[in-house]
């Protein structure tokens, strides 16, 4: 007899082991994971566009063209070669980030560029000099 609980008492402690802790696990599901899962169905309301944002690029000097490039709205880069001063372009957007870039370059000796979001000025730089150049940086419109 001792022989026989000298071989089975391993297998039987690894079995009460793993009874134990599974009763633990199921015990602590009930008490942490006892709210029911939040699930949205695929065909509900998306949210509404709000608050558009109007962006206005605008770029002038004593030239009679420059040469601008922008970012749009969605950050892809634009390039209008050689454009009229003064020049503009206004955009808008719902999206709830806008990052305006513009970058120009007049055949003249002075430039300057200026960027509005809902009519106020975000960001003006001149610039003087042969062939001058400027850029406008609005980190977050």
């Amino acid at each position: 007899m001792t022989r026989i609980l000298g071989r089975v008492w391993i297998p039987v402690l690894v079995v009460v082991v793993a009874a134990a802790g599974g009763a633990a696990v199921k015990n602590a599901r009930t008490v942490f994971g006892s709210n029911p899962v939040i699930v949205t169905s695929k065909t509900s309301d998306s949210a509404a566009d709000f608050n558009p944002k109007v962006v206005t690029y605008e770029v002038f000097g004593s030239g009679g063209t420059a040469v601008v490039n922008y970012l749009d709205l969605d950050g892809i880069p634009q390039r209008t070669g050689s454009v009229t001063l003064p020049w503009s372009l206004t955009l808008s957007t719902t999206n709830p980030a806008a990052s305006p870039n513009i970058v120009a370059q007049s055949d003249g000796t002075a430039i300057g560029c200026r960027i509005t979001v809902d009519d106020v000025v975000k960001q003006e730089r001149t610039a003087t000099g042969m062939n001058a150049a400027t850029f406008c940086l609005v980190k977050s419109a």
